[in-house]
């Protein structure tokens, strides 16, 4: 899978964990930052993963900051984007299960980097149900 990382400086070391998990599982990921500790604005990294989503770039889009909140708010401004703030495996799975969301938001300062593992692996795990949601997620991006 193609997937875009990106984070602030909140979420910059949980970001190298999961894209050195993701790299190690085989999966292609595109790093947009940021690359320090150094105080920097989460919506320029939404921006950059929101837009590779968006294209189809990426299959995958993964966000993190100190909530996961400002990332996914920042993300979800982009058409075709469906951007989920989970904080439990059963969050991942329905959100791409029901609502077909395609970048996975995370809050470094909510979350044990373990427990962020465990959702990063049920979100790339499941799939869309389609059926019912399928009609659902159109209304949802349908922007008239």
């Amino acid at each position: 899978m193609r997937i875009a990382a990106g984070a602030d400086h909140a979420g910059y070391a949980l970001k190298q964990r999961l894209v050195a998990r993701l790299r190690q599982a085989g999966h292609e990921v595109e790093d947009y930052g940021t690359h320090s500790e150094d105080s920097c604005d989460y919506p320029d990294f939404a921006r950059q993963v929101a837009r590779a989503v968006a294209a189809g770039r990426v299959d995958f889009g993964l966000l993190i900051c100190g909530s996961g909140v400002g990332m996914s708010i920042a993300a979800n401004r982009f058409p075709g984007v469906r951007a989920a703030r989970c904080v439990t495996e059963n969050d991942a799975r329905l959100a791409r299960g029901h609502n077909n969301a395609n970048i996975l938001c995370l809050g470094s300062r909510v979350t044990e980097p373990a427990v962020a593992e465990a959702i990063l692996d049920a979100f790339l795990a499941a799939g869309f149900e389609g059926g019912r949601h399928a009609r659902r997620v159109a209304k949802i991006d349908d922007t008239n």
